[in-house]
C-alpha cells in the first residue's frame, strides 16, 4: 500500500471513531422525532405537514448555527414543547395550537399560561438550568457546520378591499340628545346556551322556549361564527360589530389582533352618549387577551374572575348581583352599560355542577350531558328571573333594557345535530358554515322600559349586527358607522360576513380603516 493511502486510511478510520458516537447522537434525535411522528399523527397528510415542519425547523436552525447536531436537538425541543402547549390549548379550548399563536406571543397570554400552571415557574427554570449545559455539550460535539436557507413569507391580517370611492362622513351622525333619559344596558353573554330542541328526540319541559323569548314575544335566532368552543369569536361580534371571519387564518387570535386597533364598537357609541361602561368577565382578563382587547374597544372597567372574587361555587346570580352592585353605585353618573359574563354551563357536563341546587329535578329520559346541561339551564334562567326581580323591586325608578345572547352551541351539540352524520361528515359542514351548527339565541325584553325600536331584530341575525340592535332598542341614536352598517343589515338580510361572498364585510373593513377607526392591519 502506497504510503499516502495508507496515511489517509489511518486517518478517516481515526476520524471514524471519533466522529462514530456523534453521529449516533444525531441519528437517535431524528428518530427520536420519527418516533413522535408515529405516536402523534395519524393521517398521511398530518404526517406529511410534521416532515415538513421538522425540516423547515431544522434548516432554520442550520441557517443560524450552522451546527446539525445543535439544530436538531433545539428542533426536537421545539416540537416537544409544540405538542405540550397545543395538549394544554386543547384542554382549555378544545382547539390545537396554530402557527398564528407563535406568531402573536403578548404578556398577558404568557401571565395567563403561569397563572393556571402553579409551579410553572419552578419548573421552567429548572429545564433552562439543565438545557443550557446540554447545550453546550451538543454544541462542541456536532461533527461539522453545515449552511442551508430559508425563505418566510406572510400575507395580510384582515380582509378588506383595497380601495373604495365611499366614505364614512363622522361628522353627519345623529347628535346623541334623545331628549329623555336613556336605560341602563345590561348585556348577558349566555354562555353555551342554545334551544336544544334544535337537536331530535330530546326531551324538554312543556315551558322550556320559554326562556328565549323576547318581550315582544318573538324567540330569535342567533348565528354566531364560532362552532362549540371559542367564545371570544362572540366577545369580539358584539362588541366591534365586525366580523371574526374577516381575519381569515388568524381568526383564533382576533381579540389579542384586535386590542388597540379596533376603534369602533358598541361601548365607544353608548360612551359618546354618556354611558359608563363595565364588563364582568367570568375568568382571567389575561385569556385570550380579553382585558386588553374590550379595554381598547371603549369598556372603561374591566373586572375579572380575580378581582371579582369569584369562586368554583359561584352561579350566574354572582355575576348577576354584581351588576345590579355596579348599577346601585354608580346609577348617579348618568347610564350604565354592564356586559355580564355567564360561566355555569360552560363544559364539562359528565359530572351533576352544583348537586345541591335543584334537588328534585328528574331526568325526562336525555343522556347524561345532555340532562345536565338543561339543568345548568334550568339554574341559569331562575338565576336570571331573580336578577329581573332585585331590578323591578331596588329601582322602581330607573329603566333596564336586558338583552341576552348564546355565544356558541355547547360542544356535544355537533353529534346531535344529526346523528346520521359521521365526524368527517359534521366537519365538513362546519368548514361549509353550515348555519345549523352556528345558530343560539338572542333576547331583548325592558325592566320598567319598553325596547325603543326592534326592527333591526330579525328573526334570523348574524352575530356582528347585536350591537346595532341593542342601540335601537335603547334608544341610542347610531353614528355614522352604525348608520352605513343598517344600510348593510336591509341589504343582506341579516347576514353580515357570508353576504355577497364577503364583499359588504370587506367594504365595511375598508370604510372603517379610511376613517381612522381600525388601524394597524
Amino acid at each position: 500500500m502506497p504510503p499516502a493511502v495508507f496515511y489517509l486510511k489511518n486517518r478517516l478510520a481515526a476520524a471514524d471513531r471519533r466522529y462514530a458516537g456523534r453521529f449516533a447522537l444525531l441519528a437517535a434525535l431524528h428518530l427520536a422525532a420519527f418516533g413522535i411522528l408515529l405516536w402523534s399523527e395519524d393521517e398521511p397528510a398530518a404526517r406529511a405537514a410534521f416532515a415538513l415542519t421538522w425540516g423547515a425547523l431544522n434548516f432554520f436552525w442550520l441557517v443560524l448555527l450552522r451546527r446539525p447536531l445543535t439544530s436538531a436537538a433545539l428542533s426536537l425541543a421545539l416540537i416537544v414543547i409544540l405538542i405540550a402547549l397545543s395538549q394544554f390549548k386543547h384542554s382549555t379550548l378544545m382547539m390545537t395550537a396554530t402557527f398564528v399563536d407563535v406568531m402573536i406571543i403578548d404578556v398577558a397570554t404568557f401571565w395567563f399560561f403561569l397563572k393556571v400552571n402553579p409551579g410553572l415557574v419552578e419548573k421552567l427554570g429548572l429545564a433552562v438550568a439543565v438545557a443550557m449545559p446540554v447545550m453546550v455539550l451538543l454544541w462542541w460535539a456536532d461533527p461539522f457546520p453545515s449552511v442551508a436557507a430559508v425563505d418566510l413569507t406572510t400575507g395580510g391580517v384582515l380582509d378588506a378591499d383595497p380601495a373604495t370611492a365611499d366614505r364614512l362622513n363622522l361628522g353627519t351622525g345623529a347628535a346623541c340628545s334623545v331628549g329623555r333619559k336613556l336605560p341602563h344596558i345590561v348585556m348577558v353573554f349566555d354562555e353555551s346556551s342554545f334551544d336544544v330542541t334544535m337537536m331530535p328526540d330530546v326531551k324538554v319541559a312543556a315551558n322550556y322556549r320559554e326562556r328565549f323569548r323576547s318581550s315582544d314575544g318573538e324567540t330569535r335566532a342567533f348565528v354566531v361564527e364560532g362552532a362549540g368552543g371559542p367564545s371570544w369569536y362572540t366577545e369580539y361580534n358584539v362588541l366591534t360589530g365586525l366580523s371574526v371571519r374577516s381575519y381569515g387564518r388568524f381568526a383564533e387570535s382576533v381579540t389579542r389582533l384586535a386590542a388597540g386597533r379596533v376603534k369602533r364598537g358598541l361601548p365607544y357609541a353608548l360612551r359618546e352618549c354618556g354611558y359608563s361602561t363595565y364588563s364582568l368577565y367570568s375568568w382571567f382578563g389575561a385569556f385570550a387577551g380579553a382585558r386588553g382587547f374590550q379595554t381598547s374597544t371603549g369598556i372603561e372597567h374591566f373586572l375579572d374572575a380575580k378581582q371579582l372574587h369569584v369562586g368554583p361555587a359561584d352561579t350566574d346570580i354572582f355575576f348577576y348581583d354584581r351588576a345590579a352592585d355596579v348599577i346601585a353605585q354608580n346609577r348617579g353618573h348618568g347610564p350604565i352599560f354592564v356586559f355580564v359574563y355567564l360561566a355555569a354551563n360552560h363544559f364539562p357536563w359528565d359530572y351533576h355542577y352544583r348537586p345541591d341546587l335543584l334537588p328534585n329535578w328528574v331526568n325526562p329520559g336525555n343522556s347524561f350531558e345532555i340532562d345536565e346541561y338543561l339543568r345548568r339551564q334550568e339554574m341559569s334562567a331562575r338565576d336570571y328571573a331573580q336578577f329581573k326581580a332585585r331590578l323591578g323591586r331596588e329601582f322602581p325608578d330607573q329603566q333596564f333594557l336586558l338583552v341576552r345572547f348564546g355565544d356558541h352551541q355547547p360542544l356535544f351539540a355537533k353529534r346531535f345535530l344529526d346523528p346520521t352524520l359521521d365526524q368527517a361528515e359534521v366537519a365538513a359542514r362546519i368548514l361549509r358554515r353550515d348555519p345549523s351548527y352556528f345558530t343560539t339565541y338572542y333576547a331583548a325584553e325592558g325592566v320598567n322600559f319598553r325596547p325603543v325600536d326592534l326592527s333591526s331584530a330579525l328573526d334570523t341575525l348574524d352575530a356582528p349586527y347585536l350591537p346595532l340592535v341593542v342601540l335601537e332598542g335603547a334608544g341610542v341614536p347610531l353614528d355614522a358607522t352604525f348608520v352605513e352598517q343598517r344600510k348593510i343589515l336591509k341589504r343582506c338580510r341579516g347576514l353580515f360576513y357570508l353576504c355577497a361572498g364577503g364583499a359588504e364585510a370587506r367594504r365595511f373593513n375598508r370604510l372603517l380603516i379610511d376613517a381612522g377607526l381600525i388601524q394597524g392591519f
